[in-house]
């Protein structure tokens, strides 16, 4: 299975694709969209989607794993990060690839087996479980192998147990 894994934003989009057949992992291709502060925000989806929309016609992924969204402080954020998440949705759903959204917390506990578990310790399990010889950067791009990873351990489970947003 292909599995395509995105933390989403606006300024950093990570994106990672492994390739899964259980029980193990493998890097594909993996790192980030980034998008430049001075550019007009609708630019800057339009050059995430047209990224996502490239990544996913050249590999066509089996699965799309992607951070659910969350209220921080920031409302402005939350807000330009969901627009952003909008567009990758949109790429992957005209793609007609599955869409599966995880928590942080599920993440967590599907690379590390503790849902409490820090950003570095995700990152190193990240790193050790697909033999990579060191964390993957920016830190965008390992939270979407993780993401991908996520979604690995919980394609496993029955589909009851997975939540699939857009089918």
């Amino acid at each position: 299975m292909l599995i395509l894994g995105i933390d989403p934003g606006y300024a950093i989009v990570g994106y990672g694709l492994i390739r899964y057949n259980a029980p193990r992992y493998a890097p594909v291709e993996f790192g980030a969209v980034v998008t430049r502060p001075e550019m007009p925000f609708e630019a800057r989806l339009e050059t995430i989607y047209d990224k996502i929309t490239d990544i996913i016609e050249r590999r066509r992924p089996d699965a799309l794993s992607i951070e659910r969204l969350y209220y921080a402080n920031n409302a402005k954020t939350v807000i330009g990060v969901a627009e952003a998440r909008g567009v990758i949705l949109l790429a992957a759903r005209k793609a007609g690839i599955p869409i599966y959204e995880y928590t942080p917390l599920q993440v967590k506990q599907a690379v590390t087996g503790y849902g409490q578990a820090v950003k570095g310790q995700v990152q190193e399990m990240t790193r050790r479980l697909l033999c990579l010889p060191e964390r993957p950067k920016p830190d965008d791009t390992a939270d979407a192998l993780a993401m991908a990873i996520c979604h690995a351990q919980n394609s496993t489970r029955t589909k009851l147990e997975v939540r699939t947003v857009i089918k």
